[in-house]
């Protein structure tokens, strides 16, 4: 059987979809991984995945292209499966997505769906109202006839060394940036957090993009080790990997360091519901106001002025935090 799991969001999107990738692949001869191209790279990473297709959808995204029917098109040529699972999050429609796996000739198809689907979907799945998106993808994977066949915890294929990259000894990272710019703590909190960390006996190591040069020199410091722009994902889980913790906001490395077995400070802003996307499977520390004016409403940019749902957390909050999870592990 050659099956397609679908998950065209973001790269912490598809970090999510691990577990439900390795039920599919223990029951499949061979799984593709249809993605979007920022979630990519976090594909090459999971475990069950023999082929990655990438293709920009107009449906998700924060900046989705204009619909081309040339690119219709070469999407479903390109899919070659018996079955599909299409994973979304709690708001989105798998209907789409859908409609393009009929059109190349998918015979079975399951997936979460309120809205009905004719007959677009084989099984159509509703999905826990509270359930965390890692355990989602799960159940809708079991209904679809791919049981879990293990714990169910985030993974992914073993990262390379990066003690060239961090120097010896134990670390701590802080990871400032975020895709959404309402996730993230503020640049002056962050730099405060790696001052007080250092003042604190910790050698703090500080990630980030490639268009996150300046922010992570700004937060580092001269204090800390600036890795900004010097990872690819598989460097950065390996980075992640020999953290004694990850501070960080609600991000595609939040979910990668989970995927390592690393303990998370989760700075999050409650624009989207931390039930569903906290730190699967790991310890963690969630701060933040989670009843702030903002909670709920996907908000890109933080719509109540000075962000009050992460910057009235402090450096010393995340000291505290890093302490008690580093002690505890």
């Amino acid at each position: 059987m050659k099956a397609l799991v679908t998950r065209l969001d973001s790269f912490g999107d598809v970090l999510l979809a691990g577990p439900a990738v390795r039920a599919v692949a223990a029951r499949a001869d061979t799984v593709t991984l249809l993605c979007g191209p920022h979630g990519a790279p976090a594909a090459r990473l999971l475990p069950g995945v023999d082929e990655v297709l990438v293709w920009d959808s107009p449906w998700t995204g924060f900046q989705p292209p204009a619909v081309s029917r040339e690119e219709i098109d070469g999407i479903v040529a390109a899919v070659d499966a018996d079955s599909a699972l299409i994973l979304t999050s709690f708001h989105q429609s798998p209907l789409p997505t859908a409609l393009l796996l009929r059109l190349a000739g998918v015979r079975f198809i399951a997936a979460d769906s309120e809205d009905h689907p004719g007959s677009l979907l084989d099984v159509r799945h509703h999905r826990a109202p509270h359930a965390h998106e890692a355990e989602a993808a799960l159940d809708l994977a079991e209904a679809a006839g791919f049981p879990r066949v293990d714990d169910g915890r985030l993974r992914v294929l073993p990262p390379p060394a990066t003690g060239a990259l961090t120097g010896p000894g134990e670390y701590v990272v802080v990871h400032p940036g975020a895709s959404v710019p309402a996730r993230a703590w503020s640049p002056g909190r962050c730099a405060q957090a790696v001052r007080e960390l250092t003042a604190a006996g910790r050698r703090v190591v500080v990630t980030g993009g490639a268009g996150e040069r300046d922010l992570t020199a700004y937060v580092a410091g001269g204090r800390a080790v600036d890795l900004g722009g010097r990872t690819g994902a598989a460097e950065l889980a390996g980075v992640l990997a020999g953290a004694a913790c990850v501070v960080t906001g609600n991000t595609g490395p939040a979910h990668l360091a989970a995927a390592v077995d690393t303990p998370v400070v989760s700075l999050f802003a409650p624009v989207v519901p931390a039930e569903r996307w906290r730190p699967y499977g790991v310890p963690y520390v969630l701060l933040g106001d989670q009843d702030a004016p903002c909670a709920g409403t996907r908000a890109r940019r933080c719509p109540v002025p000075g962000h009050p749902c992460l910057d009235t957390v402090t450096a010393l909050d995340v000291v505290a935090a890093v302490d008690k999870l580093v002690e505890a592990t």
